[in-house]
């Protein structure tokens, strides 16, 4: 981990501590160390970047866990916040866009293009990192959006699908026979 990686960690953590602290829910634990190691190896399997990958990994959510901003547009907020720390920190201009955009563009949601490898890896881990902690999702949809179980399987299933069929096609590869089980679990009736 080089040096303003681990500067970009202390800082999330200490955030998502503060979060945790008000809310419960744990940021780090619950989704982004996930992120990150899933980043890291797509990475190192991708020849991507691997600083600005795991930067973005870090920063991605960042916005949620500063409470700033909205969820629907935490890609946006996070790229802000981005900027900002890693200024403070005097990394690279033209590095800062490059995680910038990573962050921008990490969320299977917006369709954004990706543009290059690194924004992929992120995105791919991000989606990648909900198969790893599937209870988070049924904890967002249950406590946080208080749905009823239907409706919260539901979306909870949607979400698993739209997240897999986002996947670039060597991360789809990758994850299909965990997917597929996943799905026959917890969706078959």
């Amino acid at each position: 981990m080089s040096e303003i990686t681990q500067k970009i960690k202390e800082e999330l953590l200490n955030r998502c501590k503060i979060y945790q602290e008000k809310t419960g829910y744990d940021f780090w634990e619950e989704h982004i160390r996930y992120v990150v190691k899933n980043a890291v190896e797509l990475a190192k399997e991708q020849g991507a970047d691997r600083e600005i990958v795991e930067l973005g990994a870090l920063l991605h959510d960042i916005s949620m866990s500063s409470e700033y901003g909205t969820r629907e547009e935490h890609h946006i907020y996070g790229a802000k916040i981005a900027e900002e720390l890693l200024t403070k920190f005097n990394y690279p201009k033209e590095k800062i866009e490059l995680v910038k955009k990573c962050v921008l563009n990490h969320r299977a949601s917006t369709n954004s293009r990706r543009e290059t490898i690194e924004e992929q890896c992120l995105a791919d881990a991000d989606a990648i990192a909900h198969f790893d902690c599937i209870p988070s999702l049924f904890s967002l949809v249950f406590k946080e959006k208080q749905m009823s179980i239907p409706e919260g399987t539901e979306y909870v299933k949607g979400k698993l699908e739209r997240d897999y069929n986002r996947l670039s096609t060597k991360s789809k590869e990758r994850l299909r026979d965990r997917y597929e089980t996943i799905i026959e679990i917890l969706f078959t009736k």
